[in-house]
């Protein structure tokens, strides 16, 4: 499947450890209503049941917004939600594999650090790339950072769309100018907001102004 530019964005990966009491569904909503693009759902302690569950729900709901689903990790579930997609990451089931199993109509999303990664992506049958961390995060302590430089060069090695993660927000996205990207994957940016719409909004508005996209 080939990933549409347009997807790509505002791409958010949920995380519920910011969601102090609200309901991801709410949030999600408020998300999408704001101007996310892409929605990627991540869930590390789920059971099975509760994630199919979540999954299916969001997947009707992005649906209606005409916005795709994105599953982290988990093929299975991608699978069986019907999602548009499944993100894996370098230590995760290759992405050669993950190709056949989930057929040539489901988005792949790759994360990449290097150009070497990204060039391997490709070739494997990714439609999409991850690469960062971009910023230093909390939110995922071990990722490897990715200078400005490598992000071009890694920008400049595919021709499939290739967005920054990591520690992004509205104030620092700016700086990612000049470097190829088609979007920026925010988690802590909508998700910790106490107004995910506005927060969206805005990024959403500031990545068209700051990145022309």
């Amino acid at each position: 499947m080939k990933c549409d530019k347009k997807w790509m964005p505002l791409y958010a990966v949920t995380d519920r450890a910011w969601l102090n009491g609200r309901n991801l569904l709410d949030v999600v909503e408020e998300a999408l209503r704001g101007g996310a693009t892409c929605m990627q759902l991540r869930e590390k302690d789920l059971d099975h049941d509760a994630f199919l569950k979540e999954a299916m729900a969001l997947k009707e709901l992005c649906a209606r917004n005409h916005t795709p689903l994105i599953i982290n990790d988990d093929v299975e579930i991608a699978i069986a939600s019907h999602a548009d997609g499944v993100h894996i990451g370098q230590h995760d089931e290759p992405a050669a594999e993950v190709r056949k199993r989930i057929g040539p109509g489901m988005l792949l999303g790759v994360s990449a650090q290097t150009a070497e990664q990204a060039v391997k992506a490709e070739r494997d049958g990714a439609d999409y790339l991850g690469v960062g961390a971009v910023f230093s995060t909390g939110t995922k302590l071990d990722a490897d950072d990715v200078n400005w430089e490598t992000l071009r060069s890694i920008c400049q090695a595919v021709s499939i769309p290739v967005v920054a993660i990591g520690g992004i927000n509205r104030e620092n996205l700016g700086k990612l100018a000049g470097t190829g990207i088609d979007g920026v994957a925010v988690v802590s940016a909508i998700f910790a907001a106490q107004d995910a719409e506005a927060a969206a909004r805005d990024l959403r508005e500031t990545v068209r102004k700051e990145l022309n996209l």
